[in-house]
């Protein structure tokens, strides 16, 4: 089974970086207020950029290094993913 990192957008145009092993169902997940704690008030999300790995512990190294980006960076990666 697949695994994801995740970001989504918030409607306040901050990011939230998560991982999953079904990206569609968390997106629908942070909408309907179930997703995380940080997105619950910043509804509704929009994913914005995801990376597909083969191991749960693949996608939570990769969501524990994107967390530590800055937002510029973060931003850097969304472009380079265009």
């Amino acid at each position: 089974m697949a695994c994801y990192t995740y970001m989504v957008e918030c409607s306040d145009g901050s990011l939230y970086t998560g991982w999953t092993n079904d990206l569609g169902g968390r997106v629908r997940a942070h909408n309907a207020g179930r997703g995380a704690k940080y997105t619950k008030s910043r509804r509704p999300v929009k994913l914005v950029y995801h990376e597909t790995f083969a191991t749960k512990q693949e996608a939570m190294r990769r969501e524990y290094e994107i967390k530590h980006y800055t937002r510029t960076e973060k931003l850097a990666l969304l472009n380079q993913k265009e």
